[in-house]
């Protein structure tokens, strides 16, 4: 078995996932996009980084094993927290923009959640990844 994976698996999903919002977002803005780097956006660096950790471990225990049980729960976890409790931040910093807008103070980042499409999108990227990287590692 490849221990390696564990390290590495997370760490490319994440790269990938980070190099395809990029183009993504700078497809759409027609310019590099550098000021949209971070959280928000199509596919989801989190949901790549824990389905991809699950997806390995599905691989190469089983469903059956504890430690997937834990990585699904973990990959739970953190979807549903971009999804609703980030949304909600993203939602609660466009209200204080617009307050803060009268006051020319400094403004807040309002992309800060994800949709279910960006994170099945994310999911997708991750599961990907740690299937791609256990066939080859064969």
């Amino acid at each position: 078995m490849a221990d390696y994976l564990y390290l590495i698996t997370p760490f490319i999903a994440w790269l990938v996932a980070g190099v395809s919002k990029f183009i993504i977002n700078s497809i759409r803005a027609k310019q590099l996009a550098f000021g949209l780097i971070g959280y928000g956006g199509l596919p989801s660096n989190h949901s790549a980084i824990v389905s991809s950790m699950a997806m390995l471990i599905a691989l190469l225990h089983g469903i059956d094993s504890a430690a997937f049980g834990v990585a699904l729960t973990l990959a739970f976890i953190v979807m549903l927290d971009a999804n609703s409790l980030r949304r909600q931040v993203g939602k609660h910093a466009t209200l204080i923009n617009q307050l803060n807008k009268a006051q020319n103070s400094v403004q807040l980042r309002e992309r800060i959640g994800h949709s279910r499409i960006e994170i099945g999108a994310g999911i997708l990227v991750g599961v990907l990844v740690a299937y791609i990287l256990v066939a080859l590692s064969v």
